[in-house]
């Protein structure tokens, strides 16, 4: 278990420093990506050499802000930084072999274990607002390639600042952002008011589809490669898909199980409202994240980790 440093000490210890690589986590979302981006950028800005690792899961949405800082074949660094990532298991496959080799872990996931050497750990409604409060720290402005990259952290972690993660300096951080020029209308656009005919398909699939249990109290969303294949839908079309089954009324607990790779690789999204702890529900199939949005992954088919999922949440709606 690593040192938790505050965002003053992570900024002396990158002036201190060079030669950084930047990680993302597996099915890399805009807070990841957004991070990395504004990172690499505050840091190049301020004269240093640093970059991001390729993340092969990145989707077209996404690497517009980051696909500039991937690093150069035979680039050889220094140090590791990894955002927005709570644990080794999130590492992408090509960033596994830096397992126990991590410098700098900034995050803000409550469930991160500490396990980079350094370990910046803020409550904040995403790891956007960490890095915004960092490149301060570091150089006293945000360059508006920054605040283009920080304004898709903050805006996608919070739901375009409609989730309940939402906090006033959420929306604070984001006025500053549009101030240094991040284009939000734009983004908005892009993010949050366009829709592929994929997408739509999906989900009028997934709605139709709905199961409900505990009285309406849990809605659980399934999603299975035929339907993915069928729609004709990719990683784009299926971004935020886990916030459907939440959208009901009356429903505390929305779980997407979604398949992977095969029949028998899943990953579950689990998102709750007061008092029901998204994090405690995953953190029994070995995941985790946050009070009110958490996942897990497991090796089993949908009907089995359906299964034990309802088995579980006996103690949370019974």
């Amino acid at each position: 278990m690593g040192k938790i440093i505050t965002i003053e000490e992570t900024a002396a210890w990158l002036k201190e420093h060079d030669n950084f690589l930047i990680l993302t986590h597996r099915r890399p979302d805009g807070d990841t990506i957004g991070c990395a981006g504004a990172l690499a950028e505050g840091l190049q800005a301020a004269g240093k050499t640093a970059f991001v690792l390729y993340n092969p899961e990145t989707t077209p949405r996404y690497s517009r802000f980051v696909a500039s800082y991937w690093a150069p074949e035979g680039y050889e660094q220094d140090h590791v930084i990894v955002v927005d990532t709570a644990s080794y298991s999130q590492f992408p496959g090509n960033g596994e072999k830096y397992i126990g080799a991590v410098s700098l872990c900034i995050d803000h996931h409550p469930s991160n274990p500490r396990y980079a050497e350094r370990n910046c750990l803020v409550d904040a409604a995403s790891c956007g607002e960490v890095i915004y409060e960092l490149l301060l720290n570091l150089s006293g402005r945000i360059n508006a390639k920054a605040a283009e990259s920080l304004y898709t952290a903050v805006s996608t972690d919070t739901g375009c600042f409609a989730f309940a993660n939402t906090t006033a300096d959420a929306h604070r951080v984001a006025a500053e952002l549009i101030e240094a020029g991040a284009p939000h209308k734009e983004l908005n656009k892009l993010l949050f008011r366009t829709k592929t005919r994929s997408r739509i398909l999906v989900e009028s699939m997934i709605n139709s589809g709905l199961e409900f249990y505990f009285d309406g109290a849990v809605a659980i969303s399934l999603i299975t490669r035929e339907m993915i294949e069928t729609a004709g839908a990719n990683e784009d079309d299926l971004d935020d898909i886990a916030s459907l089954p939440g959208s009901v009324d009356g429903v505390q607990a929305g779980i997407t199980i979604r398949e992977l790779a095969s029949k028998e690789d899943c990953k579950v999204s689990v998102r709750t409202t007061p008092p029901i702890s998204s994090n405690q529900i995953c953190a029994r199939f070995g995941g985790g994240g946050h009070a009110l949005a958490a996942g897990f992954s497991m090796e089993k088919t949908i009907p089995e980790i359906k299964k034990e999922l309802l088995e579980a949440l006996k103690e949370f709606f019974c």
